[in-house]
């Protein structure tokens, strides 16, 4: 079907309502069944959302990046990409995220960042290890958000979740630097030291890279994201 040309082409728009399953078949020159189908798979997607009732039908969606999210972690859990790759992604667009914070992050970033830091402390001194896996990730969405490339968050935030839910699976094993490494990122990113804060995060995704494998190898199970 042409929905997705016609999203593309900004004819569709997030919130439109599309037509009737009959009338769209009569647009489109097929059957009402080659129709549903098609809905079925752009629901899939996560172009469209179908809802029922009254006021129901088929609605262009605002985009959601979950779905990629969910798209790679089934591709590692059918073997069709590596944990490794995910790693080495990871490191990769979390260091080119740094270098244009340096350049672009606000004070109002890197407060947000501070806070978010001091939070992650006081759930770790606390011993409330399940709050603080729920916020654990922020850290790196915040250092994507400061770059103000939405793009840049969205890839982000989808390795990051998928990297925090494989660490959940091995069960929860606070690194005991974890808070003094971020605050000394952040001390790079108010200098605005591209340098030095891509060397500090290499270093510490290396470390839990490592940790990873190795409780991993520990409990004898290759680490899967959750299904």
């Amino acid at each position: 079907m042409q929905i997705r040309a016609e999203v593309a082409e900004g004819r569709l728009k997030p919130g439109d309502r599309l037509p009737a399953e009959r009338d769209l078949a009569e647009q489109f020159g097929v059957s009402r069944n080659a129709v549903r189908e098609a809905l079925r798979s752009l629901e899939v997607a996560g172009v469209v959302q179908c809802q029922r009732g009254v006021t129901g039908g088929a609605f262009i969606r605002h985009g959601d990046p979950a779905i990629i999210t969910q798209a790679v972690q089934d591709m590692v859990l059918l073997g069709r990409i590596s944990v490794e790759g995910v790693i080495e992604a990871r490191i990769l667009l979390m260091n080119d995220a740094l270098r244009l914070a340096c350049e672009r992050a606000t004070h109002v970033d890197f407060d947000a960042i501070e806070r978010d830091i001091d939070l992650i402390a006081r759930l770790t001194a606390s011993g409330d290890l399940s709050r603080r896996s729920e916020h654990i990730i922020d850290f790196y969405s915040l250092v994507a958000r400061a770059t103000h490339n939405e793009v840049i968050v969205m890839l982000v935030d989808s390795l990051s979740e998928i990297f925090r839910r494989m660490l959940d699976r091995l069960g929860p094993d606070p690194r005991a630097d974890l808070v003094d490494v971020r605050r000394s990122i952040l001390a790079h990113l108010r200098a605005r030291d591209a340098e030095a804060a891509t060397r500090e995060m290499s270093q510490h995704l290396e470390r839990l890279s490592r940790d990873l494998r190795s409780r991993e190898k520990v409990l004898g199970r290759r680490p899967s994201s959750e299904a």
